[in-house]
């Protein structure tokens, strides 16, 4: 037996390492404060007062998501820095498909031990996105599981919320005749990853191996972080004409589309529209996978999908396009419900 008592440090959790992050994420958090925002980190709970946001009588619109086995590689790897972003998009991609403008984001980050660097970088990425999504981030926790997590591995958790004013919420006024305007994701983004590692796997290539269809090593290139579709998405709902959004995660356009569609309604989709990018490419080529499994699993190139009025197409895909998205017009909603494709995705 040892002379004195045992401590929460010799047990794994060093309290210490701790409060040195929440000091060190202070400055990336203070960058994302916004109209609305009421204090910084480290009190037992996040304010935000939505008066000062902007809103007289607002609906609030609550997300929650992680990024899947994308961690894997980034842990793998040790290319962490992006995926913080990746964790926000899951979430505020979600929210601005309701038609709510993102506010603010509360993160949980568990490891078994906590290395100030490497957490210091994660969560300067989820400050990035915040950022970029234009909503705030109030508040988090950060866990030190020992036993629970191994050899570096952690998880990752985002939740957030967003508003709208009453009456504002979509999908609403989805008719016969809208057309389908897609934007171009980045590439896989957070979705179909267990896939992507087992394709990996059975090439017999490794993370560190160049990229076969793109600049730098494999890893790298397949932690492209998930585009946040927030700003130039609530741009073309505020400037009319804009029915329904959905975006294209886990069931691809095939699962997610009808999410936002009336029962008697569905969507005959050209599938040579956009281009297949070449990271689906070597994935369909590299795991022979067929065009349903591709269209089901991944976003194959569309991460956010508008169905907006006929009239409004053009002057839509305008805005998108001024904003900086590639947007391709996919097909128009029909009778009868169901995801119907037509042509050859290549």
């Amino acid at each position: 037996m040892t002379k004195n008592g045992l401590t929460y440090a010799q047990a794994g959790v060093d309290i210490d390492a701790g409060n040195a992050l929440v000091e060190r994420i202070k400055p990336a958090a203070k960058r994302t404060q916004r109209a609305g925002s009421m204090a910084g980190l480290g009190g037992f709970g996040a304010l935000f007062d939505l008066k000062a946001a902007g809103y007289n009588d607002p609906i609030l619109v609550a997300a929650t998501d992680g990024v899947g086995t994308k961690l894997r590689i980034a842990i793998d790897t040790g290319h962490v820095d992006t995926i913080g972003i990746d964790l926000v998009a899951m979430c505020v991609n979600d929210l601005v498909c309701q038609g709510a403008e993102p506010l603010f984001f509360l993160d949980y980050f568990a490891t078994g031990k906590l290395e100030l660097d490497a957490a210091t970088r994660i969560i300067a990425g989820i400050a990035e996105g915040c950022a970029l999504a234009g909503c705030a981030l109030i508040g988090g926790e950060t866990a030190e599981m020992p036993g629970m997590y191994h050899g570096g591995d952690f998880d990752l958790a985002g939740f957030s919320v967003g508003a709208m004013e009453r009456g504002a919420d979509l999908p609403a006024g989805v008719a016969q005749g809208d057309v389908l305007l897609g934007l171009a994701s980045d590439g896989v983004h957070s979705n179909g990853y267990s896939l992507v590692r087992r394709i990996v796997d059975h090439a017999g290539l490794s993370w560190s191996d160049d990229s076969p269809f793109g600049t730098g090593t494999l890893g790298e290139a397949l932690l492209a972080p998930t585009r946040l579709y927030v700003k130039p998405a609530l741009a073309a709902i505020r400037a009319g004409g804009v029915h329904a959004l959905a975006h294209i995660t886990g069931g691809g356009l095939t699962e997610n589309l009808p999410r936002v569609l009336p029962d008697d309604l569905g969507v005959d989709i050209e599938l040579g529209a956009w281009p297949l990018s070449p990271v689906f490419e070597w994935l369909s080529r590299t795991g022979k996978i067929e065009t349903a499994e591709m269209l089901k699993t991944f976003n194959a190139g569309i991460g956010m999908v508008l169905v907006v009025d006929a009239d409004c197409a053009d002057a839509l895909t305008a805005l998108l396009t001024e904003a900086g998205e590639r947007v391709h017009r996919l097909g128009h909603v029909t009778e009868g419900a169901g995801v119907r494709y037509a042509g050859t995705l290549a």
